[in-house]
């Protein structure tokens, strides 16, 4: 009797679990499943940093040592403004040496004139002698002796004449070389000045009062603040979409919960052999570019929006199977039953989704579940009320 009952509740568990692995594989799964988009925004991430177009490292032309530094780190300076002067007075003294040499210039160049002046008028009265004795020797009133020494005089002094013309033009030379001894001076003197080239950001501060300088060793490092941008690197393999004048969104490392809006410039037309990725340069739109420049070499994210789908159906990559870019397969609900599909996919989305790039038949869902094990070719499904089941 008792084995009786044992039999019977045997074959009932056996009937019990039977049943169960039937509806198991009968029942149909609930399937969650990936809807229409609108608006989607298509974006590119990439790293960068912070980066300045026209940056210089500037110094004296001459050594010399520092008496004076009028600007630090961090201060806009306007194009010509003084930022630093070297010890000068030994270039001083060349300078006024020089000035004194051009009014001697100046003073033996009129003296010259005044003696070509009087050689003149000395010509002039010994030409009017000579051509009085000629008249009177014609007329019998003087000697032939007379006449010819009066014509030499005149000689002579046409000789003075052209002397004086002489050193008048060696003295208006010589003016002009004491001038541009003073001017050399004088631009010696200016190279003990140091300015801005530009409109400019002081990025660092590379000497001190006192310190002895060599010619073009670096004393400020500046930037022009708005030439200020983010260099990016982006995958070469999703760089194909990135346009100049496309909108960027910035965010700097020190301020994360920041965002700022950017525009693509430039980009590089030589990828990086090593690294596989493609620079692209953003800048900002609306802030201020001397906030930018604070700090040169600052990581920066960046994403590059290459353009609004109006309409789309995305599938996240885990529910895809052999992606390879391009195409991939997928798990779909056709009919009430489960289906493998391969499906053509365009952009990825930096959330890992993937907009699906070809129509679908009518009818076609395409499962979206993390946990896609127990999916199996034929086994019946059906839409999940509301996310993953």
């Amino acid at each position: 009797m008792r084995r009786s009952v044992y039999m019977v509740l045997f074959v009932a568990l056996l009937a019990g679990a039977g049943g169960f692995a039937i509806w198991r594989t009968t029942a149909p799964i609930a399937v969650a499943v990936a809807s229409i988009e609108r608006n989607v925004e298509a974006r590119l991430f990439g790293i960068g940093t912070i980066e300045a177009q026209i940056s210089a490292k500037i110094g004296f032309q001459i050594a010399g040592r520092i008496t004076s530094l009028s600007a630090d780190q961090g201060q806009i300076l306007e194009s010509g403004k003084l930022i630093a002067q070297l010890e000068d007075s030994v270039q001083r003294a060349r300078l006024q040496k020089a000035q004194v040499a051009i009014q001697q210039s100046e003073t033996a160049l009129a003296k010259s004139k005044a003696l070509l002046t009087r050689a003149q008028v000395n010509y002039q009265q010994k030409q009017t002698i000579a051509e009085r004795r000629l008249t009177l020797v014609e007329r019998g009133s003087a000697t032939r002796e007379a006449s010819d020494e009066a014509r030499t005089q005149a000689e002579i002094a046409k000789a003075d004449v052209l002397v004086a013309e002489a050193e008048v033009s060696v003295a208006t030379v010589a003016q002009k070389d004491t001038a541009a001894s003073s001017a050399i001076e004088s631009a010696v003197l200016d190279q003990h000045k140091l300015v801005s080239p530009f409109r400019s950001r002081i990025i660092a501060r590379l000497k001190e009062t006192g310190s002895a300088v060599n010619a073009a060793e670096p004393v400020y490092s500046l930037v022009a603040p708005e030439t200020i941008w983010v260099r990016a690197f982006i995958d070469e393999a999703m760089a194909g979409a990135v346009k100049p004048g496309q909108l960027a969104i910035v965010r700097l490392r020190s301020e994360p919960h920041t965002s700022v809006e950017a525009e693509v410039l430039r980009i590089d037309e030589e990828n990086d052999r090593v690294t596989e990725e493609r620079r692209v340069y953003v800048r900002c739109r609306k802030c201020s570019p001397e906030h930018m420049a604070r700090n040169l070499g600052e990581q920066a994210e960046v994403e590059i929006i290459t353009r609004i789908i109006e309409q789309g159906l995305f599938i996240p990559l885990y529910a895809i199977a052999k992606y390879n870019g391009v195409r991939g397969d997928v798990w779909s609900i056709e009919n009430g039953r489960l289906a493998r599909r391969t499906l053509k996919f365009a952009e990825r989305l930096i959330d890992g989704r993937v907009l699906v790039a070809e129509p679908l038949p009518d009818g076609v869902k395409i499962a979206v579940n993390r946990d896609q094990s127990s999916f199996s070719e034929g086994h019946a499904a059906r839409v999940a009320a509301g996310g993953e089941p």
